[in-house]
């Protein structure tokens, strides 16, 4: 029996069920563990960039879909953003089913008054929105990257080493991976202080964040598929990402002092 704790806001992206990528008993435990009164999928959900034939849908991909359900019929506001992987569903967008919502974004303002900007952020992907194949082809390149990982890190657990994200390293090094995350970001950034929105929650690029840019607050919700991250809002409209850990789900806030600048 868990034990829930209650929280304003999650926000969740990037599960992409429907693939062997997605930790779905992860976050069906996170889910589980937690209630709230509004809950935000910022995208890639379902993955429906996979073929019929490398269509992977276990039992735990279907308890999460019926957690969120659940949640919805308990009166949680679900708010589905759509993204690139989950794009069929944009021609649904504006669907309301109770307390659920499909849109393409949406805006939220925290306990604390911050006006936020809800999208996905393929919209600020070049490669994403103006080659879809080229995306693709990076997409099998990412899980390529990941089953050379799982490999990696069933070694690394035999010798008693902690779990070695060979993808987060790729990002941190590899310099033009570099220069698109920092240009992603502040892309998002622009456009949200265009539209005169205080911050701005997304996911997208795997990668979750919390910081200043040109003092615009910029959140992003990480993934299910390594980070297992999400970003809560506490009680005082704070936002704090969340990486689940086995036993022991834990609130981890992360340093959002981080500024970048022009």
């Amino acid at each position: 029996m868990y034990n829930r704790k209650h929280v304003p806001t999650i926000f969740v992206s990037d599960v992409h069920l429907g693939t062997e990528l997605a930790s779905a008993e992860k976050l069906l435990d996170f889910l589980q563990s937690h209630t709230c009164d509004e809950l935000f999928l910022v995208g890639d959900i379902v993955d429906g960039w996979r073929g019929k034939s490398n269509f992977h849908w276990p039992q735990s991909h279907t308890d999460v879909i019926q957690e969120i359900v659940h949640m919805s019929m308990l009166g949680t506001k679900v708010t589905y953003v759509t993204g690139n992987h989950d794009e069929f569903l944009r021609r649904y967008s504006g669907l309301e089913l109770g307390s659920f919502k499909l849109t393409d974004e949406a805006e939220y303002t925290t306990k604390a008054g911050q006006k936020l900007l809800v999208i996905h952020g393929d919209q600020f992907d070049f490669v994403s929105k103006s080659s879809r194949w080229l995306a693709m082809v990076g997409d099998l390149g990412y899980r390529f990257l990941f089953s050379i990982n799982h490999w990696l890190n069933k070694w690394r657990s035999r010798y008693g080493y902690e779990y070695w994200s060979l993808s987060d390293w790729a990002k941190s090094r590899v310099k033009r991976v570099v220069n698109f995350l920092g240009k992603f970001e502040k892309l998002v950034a622009q456009e949200c202080n265009q539209r005169g929105f205080q911050g701005i929650v997304c996911g997208h690029i795997h990668k979750p964040e919390i910081s200043d840019i040109n003092g615009t607050k910029y959140y992003n919700c990480g993934d299910w598929v390594e980070s297992c991250s999400a970003l809560i809002e506490d009680e005082t409209g704070q936002l704090e990402i969340y990486r689940w850990q086995e036993h022991d789900s834990q609130v981890i806030t992360f340093p959002t002092s981080r500024a970048v600048g022009e």
